[in-house]
């Protein structure tokens, strides 16, 4: 019998360029109509070590990492008696058997598929330098017919990565599939049935925050390569190259500047801003670490900043290819003296691309740093998605910029830092505008007409205006997605953030087939809302899951709001996509141990349509 919901791994070497050819099965099981999850596990060296990509396939739309593999495809004879632990049993292993297979490297409740590929590979070409990457699509042609790929779309998914004059390509595919048809039994139990079309598309996190840049109108990038963010600057350079140059002149309408490090990329950003550019940059938490004294610049002098901080494993450079959720802290309270600052939380690429663009309205209506929160499993990974949508009225929120005929209007002086509607937020002025509209930029103490000052006062006065603009910007900002199982309410929930979404989703969807069942709540920004405090405390029990060692989320709840439930940490940090699995089993050992509470309640008003 046919079973659609597996999941295959690819076992490769560093360099060897196995990423594109894996893609091609990626893209064409998409286009099947399948529910995909690729997830490509790297190092950070250049060449030479083991490199995994997984690939998700169900017919349920379930994308998240699974423990085990159900077929295997082994190019890596150093990592191979490792890899064969984690086969299910039953499951396949496709291997390269010009080698032999060594002591340890056979299980009796697996079932080996060895294909000659180097030789292969030899004997069909001349080219020495391509035989490695026609290698790779030999394999993917014995995978194409061993789980019944459609070969016409996988042609075409080829021909759009390689060229459609590239003849050698197609012959390594198909020496591949007629090998597997004449010597295997073709195809397997794991195998595909192209599905119904869906409307959707596959889309890296990075390239949609980088078109969401694009939609918002940003025309200034500061920043300094740093992996996993330099992609979203890549993206958004491509795009600009595209649609940014002067149709009459054929001039740059753009700026991206490589600065000399994280701070100065930053400095660019600030000083972009300042004189009304929309303008970014993005960086990791080493970058975010150089970054915090422009960061309390921008906050105390208000000037709009957007930052994308893609986070990997740290402490220091840490693990710089693997995923983490360890900046939470870090960015929330980024520079020293109280500073706080807007985050926003996506979860999947629409979302990175929504927020990208929300980020820029926030940031100028605030007149502070916004901070998007994504990570290397979100910006480096591709994901189904509905396809983005954009409103053509859309007008760019600037927020309080003045104009001359308005301050004429006012009939006083323009000042810089005066708080005139009572929110506090002030009004600002463009560089180059009038003389009359001119005011000093201070890092330094200043008071509201943005003279130096060290009165206490004035000070005190000054930042606790600024407060005002948090608490204004915490009711506006995205709404928390409370997901009530079986439209009832229970006395405990899981909080979340980011992309623990996809794991904790389909491991929410197991523990209710036993029995288990619980709420879930994913926090989308900070400043916490009021409606936040409410929901969660009409539960007595939390349970807070987060990729980081510490529970950064649990104690920025704890923090900022008055709660008195019971909190409880799932927490996860070894850098890698979170696995079905393990989130299934903290969450029903984490109810399992705590104390019996009865059942709450909680109105249906406060959950979000």
């Amino acid at each position: 019998m046919a079973r659609s919901d597996f999941v295959i791994r690819f076992a490769n070497v560093n360099g060897t360029g196995s990423a594109s050819a894996n893609g091609i099965v990626a893209r064409t099981l998409f286009r099947m109509g399948l529910h995909i999850g690729p997830k490509n596990m790297f190092p950070s060296n250049i060449q030479g070590m083991p490199t995994w990509y997984d690939v998700r396939v169900s017919d349920r739309p379930y994308s998240a990492r699974r423990e085990k593999a159900d077929i295997l495809v082994s190019m890596n004879r150093n990592s191979l008696k490792t890899d064969l632990k984690a086969v299910n049993s039953g499951g396949f292993v496709l291997y390269d058997s010009t080698a032999f297979l060594h002591e340890g490297e056979e299980r009796s409740d697996v079932t080996y598929l060895p294909v000659p590929l180097s030789h292969l590979a030899i004997t069909a070409f001349s080219q020495s330098r391509k035989r490695i990457q026609l290698q790779n699509l030999i394999y993917v042609g014995a995978l194409a017919a061993l789980i019944k790929l459609d070969w016409d779309l996988l042609l075409q998914v080829m021909e759009e990565r390689y060229g459609k004059k590239a003849r050698d390509d197609r012959k390594a595919l198909e020496i591949g599939s007629a090998y597997a048809q004449e010597h295997f039994t073709c195809p397997l139990e794991f195998q595909v049935e192209k599905g119904a079309a869906r409307d959707s598309i596959l889309v890296e996190g990075n390239y949609a925050m980088a078109l969401g840049c694009l939609y918002a109108g940003a025309s200034v990038v500061g920043w300094y390569p740093i992996t996993p963010s330099t992609g979203l600057i890549e993206h958004f350079s491509s795009l600009c190259s595209r649609y940014r140059i002067d149709a009459d002149t054929k001039e740059k309408r753009y700026a991206i500047v490589q600065a000399e490090d994280e701070m100065t990329a930053l400095g660019v950003v600030v000083g972009a801003s300042w004189n009304g550019c929309r303008a970014f940059t993005a960086s990791s938490g080493p970058g975010i670490s150089l970054m915090n004294e422009f960061l309390g610049f921008a906050y105390y002098a208000e000037i709009p900043v957007v930052l994308f901080d893609v986070q990997r494993a740290g402490p220091s450079t840490g693990l710089p290819t693997r995923t983490q959720q360890a900046d939470l802290l870090l960015a929330a309270y980024a520079a020293h003296g109280d500073t706080k600052h807007v985050l926003l939380f996506p979860a999947n690429p629409e979302e990175g691309f929504r927020m990208a663009v929300q980020a820029f309205d926030l940031a100028e209506r605030f007149q502070t740093p916004v901070i998007v929160m994504s990570d290397l499993e979100l910006g480096m990974n591709e994901y189904a998605s509905a396809p983005f949508s954009w409103d053509p009225s859309f007008v760019p929120d600037r927020g309080k910029v003045v104009s001359i005929r308005e301050q004429k209007e006012k009939g006083r002086p323009f000042f810089r830092y005066t708080d005139e509607d009572g929110d506090g937020i002030p009004y600002r002025s463009l560089p180059g505008i009038d003389p009359s509209l001119a005011y000093f930029t201070r890092g330094s103490g200043h008071d509201v007409y943005g003279r130096y000052t060290e009165d206490a006062d004035a000070y005190t006065e000054n930042v606790q205006r600024i407060v005002k603009k948090f608490a204004h910007a915490a009711e506006i900002l995205p709404e928390p997605i409370l997901i009530e199982r079986n439209n009832k309410t229970h006395s405990a929930c899981v909080v979340y953030f980011g992309t623990s979404h996809e794991a904790l989703h389909e491991a929410l969807d197991s523990l209710e087939a036993k029995g288990v069942v619980i709420d879930s709540l994913r926090i989308r920004a900070f400043p916490f809302s009021t409606r936040l405090e409410t929901i969660l405390a009409h539960y007595e029990t939390l349970l807070v899951l987060e990729q980081n060692r510490d529970g950064q989320l649990k104690k920025l709840l704890c923090a900022e709001l008055e709660l008195k439930n019971e909190i409880h940490s799932l927490t996860f940090f070894d850098g890698l996509p979170l696995l079905v699995e393990k989130v299934a089993v903290a969450v029903e050992g984490a109810l399992k141990s705590r104390p019996t509470v009865g059942d709450g309640s909680l109105h249906p008003s406060l959950n979000p349509k």
